[in-house]
């Protein structure tokens, strides 16, 4: 499972955030996770909880935002959004798209930080 390698990973990147920051409390990490990135959101949501166990983040939340997959249509000269993974054609023209223009993300996008903690 690894979900679980990708979780202690996001926790490290944080622990080392909050090691640069100071005295500071994360209470969320935001997470941009697209559908071809091969991560199971549930299962990394479960991992990321049961990793964050005894650590400085545990209590906080993974808030992820699924990102659907966006081609961009050579014959349109447009960015489309697509359903399926397993036809990668536009939906206006029904064109082969293999250009993909988003849709393979895991990336942090932003960490809540709470008021710092007394010392």
């Amino acid at each position: 499972m690894h979900e679980l390698s990708i979780a202690l990973s996001i926790i490290e990147m944080a622990e080392e955030e909050i090691a640069r920051q100071g005295n500071v409390q994360v209470t969320a990490i935001h997470l941009k996770l697209g559908r071809l990135s091969g991560v199971a959101r549930e299962a990394l949501l479960s991992s990321f909880e049961m990793a964050c166990e005894g650590t400085v983040l545990q209590g906080s939340r993974l808030v992820i935002e699924d990102l659907p997959i966006i081609v961009y249509c050579p014959k349109c000269d447009a960015q489309r959004p697509i359903n399926s993974v397993e036809w990668f054609l536009c939906p206006v023209c029904r064109t082969a798209t293999p250009q993909i223009v988003q849709g393979k993300e895991l990336q942090v996008a932003a960490l809540e930080i709470a008021e710092a903690l007394p010392a």
